[in-house]
């Protein structure tokens, strides 16, 4: 292909198919901040962050204009709170979140991650007292993001956590339920988290990380289902082989981009998050994508080894085209904020059960799904135990992000608005999980050396 032939492909990947960088965050450490008195470690928290990030969105807007790519999300991720605030005899952690919050607004970002803690293989003082922060510290602020990480492959499931996870989600639920129980939207449960995920809500600064770097998260759902318009019926293998190509493409602009921000802001590129993410436009959608390759609708029979090939395809294609891809890299399959995941559960061929399964193959998991209100605490822990259980024995990441919608039940539809869009309320099985979740305790990590 000659030169001004990749020209206009370039353009017409923006113009035409949606291609964008989803996102530049840039992680802070606040390691520093940390003091016995949390009104200090609150102020150096916002003078921290004002001042590294005070050109971030300026510099955004500045590449944006001269590349003519567009860049949607200019982010901010910190050190897990519960790290930080630990040292302080705070009892609750809201007013962190306000910080957090009021230095978000300062510099211009409209989210900020990093209101998380790490409990995997226990509680320590901190991360309790910024669990049951939560609900508060959601319905208080508006650009805040909370996580918490309660599994990996090599520590197991906490169980306990998983019990209580089911409760703080209910509780943000009914915190926010003036408006649809947003604040559940802001708020992720994963087993196996990365330090370096730029996107939101799970996006925080792990401790291994530099004292402040930029990673970049990339999109291009458009681009690939166009690039496979032109093989329709070709062998699955040359399929593979195009969705390769598009996402080495793909990886180029956003290496190029992440490079040019590191640079003129003076900070060191972490890494490139390769990631089909959608959004609730038409011509945005990774369902699309399915269903390109063939299905009727996604969440038929094939849905999963679809997706699987796609995820692996999108890796490959990513990992060819930088030496700097991380974080969740592959595919995500949001419903609320994908068109085509919210057609397909409207018309009755993507179910709860289907979503389950398609995360064993996919970027992360269950994530942006409406369901009813009334929905017991044990179910929502149960969900969590099933999605962190499909993480810990695969060795991937796998998070849970549910909006229980206060007042609203199977039928009813939510409206988020922005990237986070809306959906239709899922049905969830009825029969109890109750005693199982109140049993407690820890999955313990599974064996490594006698898989099957």
């Amino acid at each position: 292909m000659s030169f001004y032939s990749n020209i206009f492909e370039t353009l017409r990947m923006i113009e035409e198919e949606n291609l964008d960088i989803r996102t530049t965050t840039m992680g802070i450490s606040l390691l520093d901040c940390i003091d016995s008195s949390g009104e200090r470690a609150r102020q150096k928290i916002y003078d921290k962050i004002t001042n590294y990030a005070k050109n971030l969105v300026k510099v955004g807007n500045e590449i944006e204009t001269e590349f003519g790519i567009p860049i949607i999300n200019k982010r901010i991720s910190v050190t897990p709170i519960a790290l930080i605030a630990a040292a302080s005899d705070d009892k609750n952690y809201t007013a962190f979140a306000k910080t957090l919050d009021k230095a978000a607004e300062e510099v211009g970002v409209n989210f900020i991650g990093g209101f998380s803690a790490l409990v995997q293989k226990g509680f320590a003082k901190g991360d309790e007292i910024l669990i049951h922060s939560i609900p508060e510290a959601l319905s208080e602020t508006e650009r805040v993001c909370s996580s918490v990480n309660l599994a990996s492959s090599k520590a197991g499931i906490n169980m306990d956590a998983v019990k209580l996870m089911g409760k703080i989600i209910k509780d943000t639920a009914y915190f926010t339920k003036d408006r649809d129980s947003i604040g559940c939207a802001k708020l992720v449960v994963f087993s196996n988290a990365v330090d370096d995920n730029p996107f939101m809500a799970g996006a925080y600064h792990g401790v291994g990380e530099p004292e402040v770097v930029i990673n970049v998260g990339v999109s291009g759902p458009g681009v690939v289902k166009s690039a496979l318009e032109k093989d329709k019926g070709a062998p699955l293998d040359i399929v593979a082989e195009n969705i390769k190509k598009t996402a080495f493409k793909i990886t180029r602009a956003g290496q190029i981009v992440g490079k040019e921000v590191s640079s003129r802001l003076g900070v060191p590129f972490g890494i490139l998050d390769l990631s089909l993410a959608p959004t609730p436009e038409i011509g945005d959608s990774v369902a699309r994508i399915l269903e390109e390759i063939g299905l009727e609708a996604c969440g038929t029979h094939g849905t999963t080894a679809c997706l699987a090939m796609l995820n692996d395809a999108v890796k490959k294609g990513g990992i060819m085209a930088s030496s700097s891809v991380g974080g969740l890299s592959g595919a995500f399959i949001p419903v609320s904020e994908d068109e085509g995941m919210i057609q397909a559960v409207l018309n009755g061929a993507l179910t709860f059960d289907k979503l389950e399964a398609m995360t064993s193959v996919c970027s992360v998991g269950l994530d942006m799904i409406a369901i009813p209100g009334d929905t017991p605490e044990s179910t929502i822990s149960a969900i969590i135990a099933d999605e962190a259980a499909i993480g810990m024995i695969n060795h991937k990441t796998t998070a849970v992000r549910l909006v229980p919608v206060h007042g609203k039940t199977v039928g009813d539809t939510v409206e988020f608005g922005g990237l986070l869009g809306y959906a239709p309320i899922m049905a969830v099985h009825k029969f109890s999980s109750e005693d199982f979740i109140n049993r407690g305790g820890r999955i313990p990590a599974p064996i490594h050396s006698f898989k099957n």
